[in-house]
């Protein structure tokens, strides 16, 4: 699934691409990717122009002129093309924004698991369930260390599925939660009551730094994530540990293992994290 710095990476490539264009009509190779009724879809962006592409979390939201908002979540293969006015759609094609200067903007998807719904700007929050519930971006001035300590202390969970968590923490996805747990030196299994002030300290830090390097080298490709370009990733070059299963530790020399935390395919080192005995 693409995570925050793969999706920040598309909305920077989109911005850069389509901004300011004008969609003429909308077609629906496969209506079932909306949540909202595919024909108010198709009416509400004729004629309405782009003004902006943000990003909450792992949402795309496109501002539009009309005041309304397309709210689009990748889910795990979701990806966007911009093609000549008329091209062949791709096999896995499921919207086509036909735009007034000669381009069709192309939503495809290999799984079929994105969605994609239109509300009024403004109402993303409220009806949009994921956006209404989604905790602090992993930045220097949301991800504060207060906060953070606060809700590892209220909690009694594992931590891996808590930075998995959306609510806690907006963008953290599989990939970067055993990174900044590898470079934290936290056992996947730690309870998050657990983990000591000074790996809290840590934890933040490497957090926001492990998005904004992501973000530098356009994000990770495991498997199928490229940009709006066709181009893929290149921080899984960079990786610590995830992918690396039975490969020496960076750190130590360690074998690295992996184990399934939450049904989810963990990598850690078991001797750079130590799992803390529970109370």
């Amino acid at each position: 699934m693409p995570e925050l710095p793969e999706v920040e990476t598309v909305r920077r490539g989109l911005t850069g691409l389509v901004k300011g264009a004008e969609i003429e009509a909308v077609a629906l190779p496969y209506p079932k990717v909306l949540l909202s009724n595919p024909a108010a879809f198709q009416e509400g962006l004729q004629g309405a122009r782009i003004e902006a592409i943000d990003r909450r979390g792992k949402y795309l939201l496109f501002r539009l002129s009309n005041a309304q908002t397309i709210v689009s979540h990748l889910r795990m293969e979701g990806q966007y093309s911009v093609e000549p006015v008329g091209a062949a759609p791709h096999k896995q094609t499921e919207v086509i924004f036909t735009l007034a200067d000669g381009r069709d903007l192309m939503y495809n998807d290999t799984r079929r698991f994105g969605r994609m719904q239109l509300v009024a700007t403004g109402t993303e929050n409220e009806v949009v369930p994921g956006l209404a519930a989604m905790g602090p971006e992993p930045t220097e001035d949301e991800l504060t260390l207060p906060y953070l300590r606060t809700i590892l202390q209220q909690s009694h969970r594992r931590i891996k599925p808590f930075l998995l968590d959306q609510s806690k923490i907006a963008g953290l996805g599989n990939i970067y939660t055993d990174e900044v747990l590898w470079q934290t030196k936290i056992h996947p299994e730690t309870l998050t009551d657990q983990v000591t002030a000074s790996q809290v300290a840590d934890l933040r830090t490497n957090i926001i730094e492990e998005m904004k390097r992501a973000i530098k080298n356009h994000g990770t490709t495991v498997h199928s994530f490229s940009n709006v370009y066709g181009e893929v990733g290149k921080f899984q070059n960079q990786l610590d540990v995830y992918g690396r299963a039975g490969l020496p530790c960076k750190r130590c020399q360690t074998t690295l293992e992996k184990m399934k935390v939450a049904q989810r395919g963990t990598t850690y080192c078991p001797y750079c994290q130590v799992k803390v005995a529970s109370k």
